[in-house]
């Protein structure tokens, strides 16, 4: 079956390639923004020209958001796509965050169009820097379980990697509900202008939920509809 790899960080980024490393094996398309597109939810293109560069037989850097490369690769690049997946983010996309994250929008404008799909995000800890080839070891497991699981039509995986250190016991899988509570809303004033200062970490989060399971220490799973 042929999956699309995409993501909302660009196609050179380090977390779509430990993507394409977790689903070794598999035959993929890579169908990526070709510059930074993190937290433009899911907005899409529809006024300008959408450039394509074809990278190699399989890899497309598309000058457009993540919902453009997967309406790009389903319609244009091949009519035969069985899932697509999103990421692997260098940050978390947690709760509410699905209606901010690019990450997400790409598997959902895929879940539109009735093509199942999993976005995986990987919650970052204090400016750390993050074990890609754990990361990777992890999503293969993930994806394992996930990806023949079925889903009704509408529906998608959203996936969020805890940031542990490497004395720290491997996280579990934990299939939970998306936290409702709001992102920290704090500016720092400057004149007329207003600088964003919310701390991610600090976020409410309700006991249980995924923002709850991620940040102590596991792999949280929720499913998300259209």
């Amino acid at each position: 079956m042929t999956i699309v790899l995409t993501n909302d960080d660009g196609i050179d980024a380090p977390g779509i390639q430990a993507l394409f490393q977790a689903i070794n094996g598999k035959h993929v398309i890579i169908a990526a923004p070709k510059d930074h597109q993190s937290g433009c939810g899911h907005q899409v293109t529809t006024t300008r020209p959408i450039q394509l560069d074809r990278r190699s037989e399989y890899a497309y850097a598309i000058a457009g958001t993540p919902a453009d490369c997967v309406r790009i690769a389903t319609s244009q690049i091949c009519q035969d796509i069985k899932f697509v997946l999103s990421g692997i983010n260098a940050g978390g996309n947690l709760g509410v965050d699905a209606y901010i994250s690019g990450t997400v929008a790409a598997v959902r404008e895929a879940a539109m169009h009735g093509i199942p799909g999993v976005a995986i995000s990987h919650y970052r800890k204090a400016k750390q820097n993050f074990d890609w080839d754990l990361a990777t070891k992890w999503t293969a497991k993930v994806l394992a379980d996930l990806l023949p699981r079925p889903l009704e039509p509408g529906s998608f995986w959203n996936v969020n990697l805890p940031h542990l250190q490497p004395s720290e016991p491997d996280p579990q899988v934990i299939f939970c509900q998306p936290c409702t509570k709001p992102l920290p809303i704090n500016y720092r004033i400057d004149g007329d202008d207003f600088y964003y200062v919310g701390e991610y970490s600090k976020r409410d989060r309700t006991p249980g939920s995924d923002v709850d399971v991620c940040f102590s220490g596991n792999i949280a799973v929720t499913q998300l509809r259209v």
